[in-house]
């Protein structure tokens, strides 16, 4: 098998890398607002070109990063940011490859329940989780929190809906928590900042 590596990428880390920033911003700063990073993902070879996408716009030698379900996706990604692996507990943004519902779902919950949630002086050194997210909308859930003028009614998939649930659970002090970033088969990338909250309808 021809590594990642050894092929030439097309994508642009000053150019496009500012492109998918804005487009990440744009989604946290409105949750439920989904946007596509796919024209950008193309540009990238492997299995997991949106994932590498998004490492090549957040990642950097200053940052940390673990992977959970795929070791080769790790190494391209330390390899191409430059950013150090580090365990679960320490990691900056964390990466949760699918390897069927039940494996996504187990990682996800041993993310979530284990990753940093900041400080109450320092909310924001808080960790980003990364999901790809192949299951479809499921349920209608009202959302609360900054950005969201009183509520906001949205379609989730039951994986975003589980992982809202999980996180609500940890019970964090105000300001902190865990950033949430679901990216799709698509490249249709849907975020949900730290304090935003759900209820269920």
């Amino acid at each position: 098998m021809t590594s990642t590596l050894s092929k030439k990428h097309d994508f642009d880390t000053v150019f496009d890398s500012q492109e998918v920033f804005r487009l990440i911003l744009d989604a946290l700063s409105c949750p439920a607002r989904v946007v596509s990073i796919q024209k950008y993902a193309d540009k990238l070879f492997g299995a997991h070109p949106l994932f590498l996408t998004l490492a090549l716009t957040l990642l950097d030698n200053e940052v940390s990063f673990c992977v959970l379900g795929d070791d080769l996706l790790e190494d391209e990604i330390s390899s191409l940011t430059l950013a150090k692996k580090e365990q679960l507990q320490n990691a900056d943004f964390i990466f949760i490859c699918s390897a069927g519902e039940k494996e996504e779902a187990q990682r996800l919950q041993t993310a979530i329940e284990n990753a940093k949630c900041g400080t109450l002086a320092d909310p924001h050194k808080s960790a980003t989780i990364i999901v790809c997210d192949k299951s479809p909308a499921a349920s209608y859930v009202t959302l609360f929190g900054p950005g969201i003028a009183e509520t906001l009614e949205c379609h989730i998939s039951h994986a975003v809906k589980n992982a809202l649930e999980l996180r609500d659970a940890q019970n964090y002090e105000y300001p902190q928590g865990i950033d949430l970033i679901f990216v799709s088969n698509a490249g249709e990338l849907f975020a949900l900042p730290r304090l935003a909250r759900m209820g269920v309808k």
